[in-house]
């Protein structure tokens, strides 16, 4: 025979607790990652942003400058700042999806700070079969992003656009100083009628810009400062030097602060992500609590099992009461009023052995006789209950008969 057969289970309750909380945990664990994963992940995606260890990234020149000693922030947040000590470069990296709002709700959170806005080239990606490091492209080509990319507000209208450049480096003009840009063989530039030219490029466009009413630089090409320009020494001293010049000529030489936030890895308004940061996270633990405590209850169970019980119980209590549960849906309560009188009446005269052969009215008449004077005449009460009006005067009468029996015998 089998070990079921001698009272053995496979159930395990201690498994199947095992199996309940590591689910549990697996779920919220699952919504936070959705909620917080692109405030917490590493950004190494191989995409255009100070995260990013790319080509296209600007990791490169992150670190080259926290290791200068410079202050370097990279923000996930769109939140507006409030500089008090010091005002950073703020620099955005926009991709070619990127909306003008978006860049304008940016510019007017930096609070007053100057702005570098590094405009978008390329298209870059992981080539299927190619060996390539993670986080790294293995192949890439130019898109002119759109003209429409610059707020108007700030820039005006402009026109963006890719120009074959010559091998001589550009001059460039800022803060009191003449640097040299090196232009790569395809450059990209901006012109328009707000903005002024920092670092000409080819006819007549500019590599380096700024806007004519604000410290709110443009720059055309990211090759200048990706980490595609650390690919030689020259290229990462020459991208060094511009950053240094453009955060100079902006008053901003005691920081840098790179957003991250149009490239996708910001914590967004949304009521998930804010159901784990402050001050929502503390409303989150207890809610969490007490839906462990509510498990806990009802797998902990409080005292013994209950038996299943009859669907109709077995006893006289039981029987009366589903005779009178019968006579009260029928309606019937008031006809059963005789019948009442008649079997309180034989009880009575019963126990009290009263004389044989007395009908009705002479055995209520023997009955009055032992009650105390004073009280209730049974048969008074025995001639009016038959002609109760209501279910209230019909109790009445018979509970009054109820305990003249109750009295005379001496029984419940």
């Amino acid at each position: 025979m089998s070990n079921n057969a001698t009272g053995e289970t496979s159930f395990n309750p201690r498994l199947m607790v095992g199996i309940v909380v590591l689910g549990i945990i697996a779920f919220i664990a699952l919504w936070a990652l959705i909620a917080l994963g692109p405030q917490i992940g590493s950004g190494n995606d191989g995409k255009g942003h100070a995260l990013s260890k790319a080509a296209p990234g600007y990791a490169g020149i992150v670190d080259l400058i926290e290791r200068a000693g410079a202050s370097v922030d990279v923000r996930r947040s769109t939140k507006p700042y409030v500089y008090e000590d010091y005002e950073p470069l703020v620099v955005l990296t926009p991709t070619h999806q990127t909306r003008p709002e978006e860049i304008a709700e940016l510019i007017a959170g930096a609070g007053g700070a100057p702005v570098l806005i590094v405009l978008p080239k390329w298209r870059a990606g992981r080539l299927p079969g190619t060996d390539t490091k993670p986080g790294w492209v293995s192949g890439g080509y130019p898109i002119v992003p759109p003209s429409k990319l610059l707020p108007s507000e700030h820039f005006g209208k402009v026109d963006i656009r890719a120009e074959k450049a010559a091998a001589a480096p550009a001059p460039a003009w800022l803060a009191g100083r003449n640097i040299s840009v090196a232009l790569p063989v395809n450059v990209q530039t901006v012109a328009g009628d707000d903005i002024e030219t920092l670092a000409a490029g080819p006819r007549g466009g500019a590599v380096l810009a700024r806007a004519k009413s604000h410290d709110y630089y443009i720059l055309a090409d990211p090759d200048l400062i990706n980490n595609f320009a650390f690919a030689t020494p020259d290229g990462a001293r020459g991208a060094v030097t511009l950053i240094d010049a453009i955060a100079e000529d902006g008053d901003a030489a005691d920081g840098l602060a790179f957003d991250v936030t149009l490239n996708g890895l910001g914590g967004g308004r949304s009521l998930l992500r804010f159901a784990f940061v402050p001050p929502f996270i503390g409303i989150t633990l207890c809610l969490i609590a007490a839906g462990l405590f509510a498990l806990w209850q009802a797998w902990a169970r409080f005292g013994p099992a209950l038996t299943p019980q009859r669907a109709i119980p077995v006893s006289k209590a039981a029987l009366i009461a589903n005779s009178a549960d019968l006579i009260k849906q029928a309606g019937r309560e008031l006809e059963g009023a005789g019948d009442y009188v008649a079997s309180l009446r034989s009880a009575i005269a019963r126990r009290l052995h009263a004389p044989a052969g007395l009908d009705a009215a002479a055995t209520d008449g023997w009955i009055d006789r032992h009650l105390p004077p004073g009280s209730n005449l049974f048969s008074a009460l025995a001639r009016r209950l038959p002609f109760a009006r209501n279910n209230h005067e019909f109790l009445a009468d018979a509970q009054a008969l109820h305990d003249i029996r109750k009295d005379l015998i001496r029984d419940s």
